[in-house]
C-alpha cells in the first residue's frame, strides 16, 4: 500500500516542489495551502507523514500539530521555515516533530526525514 504525504505549505511554490520531490519518491501526496484545509479533510483521508511550513496565515505547524495530538494522531512532522529560530525549533520538536528544516534545505536532508517517518 502505497504511503501518503501531506504537505502544508501557504507558498504555492514550495508546495510544487515538495510535493515533485515526494511523488519522486514513489509516495502518495496530498498538498494543503493551510493548516486548516489540512484538518477539514483529516477524518476522511490517510495521511501517514505530514511536511509542513511553520509561519503561515492562520494556524501555523505547530497549532496543527497541537491540533493533531489533541485529536490523537501521532502522524509523523516535519517542520520547514525561511524563518529559523532556536525557540521556534524547540516548539516544534516539543510537540513531536520528527524534523526542523530551513528554507532552502537539501532534498536528501528531506528525504532522509521522510524515509525515517514512514519506517
Amino acid at each position: 500500500m502505497t504511503k501518503t504525504v501531506a504537505i502544508v505549505d501557504d507558498d504555492a511554490s514550495v508546495r510544487d516542489a515538495t510535493q515533485n520531490l515526494v511523488r519522486s519518491l514513489g509516495l502518495a501526496v496530498r498538498s494543503f495551502a493551510s493548516a486548516e484545509d489540512l484538518l477539514a479533510v483529516l477524518p476522511t483521508v490517510s495521511i501517514d507523514c505530514v511536511i509542513t511550513d511553520v509561519q503561515m496565515g492562520g494556524l501555523g505547524g505547530v497549532e496543527l500539530t497541537a491540533a493533531l495530538r489533541c485529536s490523537g494522531r501521532t502522524i509523523p512532522v516535519i517542520f520547514i521555515t525561511a524563518f529559523p529560530d532556536e525557540h521556534v525549533r524547540a516548539r516544534a520538536l516539543a510537540v513531536g516533530g520528527i524534523g526542523f528544516l530551513c528554507k532552502p534545505f537539501e532534498s536528501r536532508t528531506l528525504i532522509g526525514l521522510i524515509e525515517r517517518a514512514l519506517s
